[in-house]
């Protein structure tokens, strides 16, 4: 064999190669071809399958059915909504319900959570205790047990309307919701919502000043009163100028239920309650590690200054805890939104009921359907990551400032 022969291929060569097939080389380029050949060939069988069972059923495959009525009605809506309105109204109405669950839910777990955890940091035995029993309970049950124990032990054992729970004389608790006044804008909501804003964001702005201050000249300005004048005076002021913002209606019970006012399903008392308490034994531990994560010197090295525990927690510990809570505490969000969908099985109208239940029973466009839940519970994850993603940026930004 000649030295030609045993010298090494071109490096062009080694470049293609390991392009095509990386180190495996052309056997490699093979086997990727063969693998999208078969998924292509999956691919088209199960459209073919699908067609023809779309037209044994007789079925259009399309989303023109978006169009048609709808028939049914929905006991819950934020918008309003009729059995005669086309099923892209029921998907907005489902989301809406879906979205209110998660936003109320994600709040309440959040608050939840960061007190049961503060809860099992505290030097307190019996509050350690309870706020560790509450997290191994919660924890270790089914969420779908938790939300059927508060729709069926719980809300279903409550009196009826006759012998509901009154408070106030306004408000009513029974088996068949929470029973609250309505509020009714009056021509001085404008006026005043545009003073409640103006408040807040003159309240931020005195509140970036004086963390300024405190972090560049080390001057600590009491700003708290100066903050509750400007919520409560603006607003005031536009009240006794152009007149309340809003009016009550208040329930009155006529016959065996109630007339007037706004009623809470106990379908939705049930479900939030059920994920916020599950939701937050995980939000608990991960914001327990999080601050154990910190350096016990950063908490003594604060109340050496002669700040107090709460402070120092506030503004030495958590901000540096966040960057370690914040990406599992993404993921429990996440997983709240996707549990709301287990309100299938109290009859709760989220996404998932209405639309991915019921029309779809009614209309048996699964793919289409079932493509846009899938579509729609995706965006939201997305959207929920990206925020959390942000917020996380601008906090790392600021700690490294």
């Amino acid at each position: 064999m000649s030295i030609e022969a045993r010298q090494p291929p071109p490096q062009y060569a080694l470049r293609l190669r390991r392009t095509l097939g990386g180190k495996a080389g052309w056997n490699g380029f093979v086997l990727q071809v063969l693998f999208v050949v078969v998924m292509v060939w999956m691919g088209y069988e199960i459209v073919v399958n699908a067609r023809a069972n779309l037209d044994a059923q007789h079925i259009t495959p399309g989303f023109k059915f978006l169009d048609n009525n709808a028939g049914f009605d929905i006991s819950q809506t934020l918008i309003p909504y009729s059995g005669s309105d086309s099923y892209a109204r029921v998907l907005v109405v489902g989301l809406l319900n879906t979205l209110l669950v998660s936003v109320i839910g994600i709040v309440f777990a959040t608050i939840l959570g960061f007190i049961v955890a503060l809860g099992r940091l505290s030097s307190n035995w019996l509050v350690s205790r309870l706020a560790g029993a509450y997290v191994e309970i919660i924890r270790n049950l089914p969420v779908l047990f938790q939300i059927l124990f508060w729709y069926l032990a719980v809300l279903a054992a409550l009196p009826g309307p006759r012998q509901s729970i009154s408070l106030f004389g306004s408000f009513f608790l029974s088996n068949r919701g929470l029973i609250i006044p309505r509020p009714l804008g009056e021509p001085g909501l404008l006026p005043f919502l545009l003073a409640l804003i103006v408040a807040i964001v003159a309240s931020l702005a005195l509140h970036t000043y004086a963390r300024r201050e405190l972090f560049l000249r080390g001057h600590a300005m009491r700003i708290w009163p100066y903050v509750l004048g400007l919520l409560i005076a603006v607003p005031l002021v536009t009240t006794i100028v152009f007149g309340p913002p809003v009016a009550f209606e208040l329930p009155v019970l006529k016959g065996f239920n109630f007339a007037g006012g706004t009623r809470v399903i106990p379908e939705f008392v049930a479900l939030t309650l059920a994920l916020s308490m599950y939701t937050a034994s995980f939000i608990a531990e991960v914001v327990r590690a999080g601050i154990l994560s910190v350096h016990s010197g950063q908490m003594e090295a604060g109340l050496s200054l002669g700040l107090g525990r709460s402070a120092v927690l506030r503004l030495i510990v958590v901000p540096q805890a966040l960057r370690v809570i914040l990406p599992p505490l993404t993921n429990q969000y996440l997983n709240l939104t996707k549990n709301s969908s287990l309100a299938v099985a109290i009859g709760y109208p989220d996404l998932v009921s209405v639309f991915a239940g019921t029309a779809l029973n009614q209309t048996g466009q699964a793919i289409e359907i079932i493509a846009i839940t899938m579509g729609v519970y995706l965006a939201l994850s997305l959207v929920t990551s990206a925020i959390m993603s942000l917020y996380g940026w601008r906090l790392g930004k600021r700690l490294s400032a």
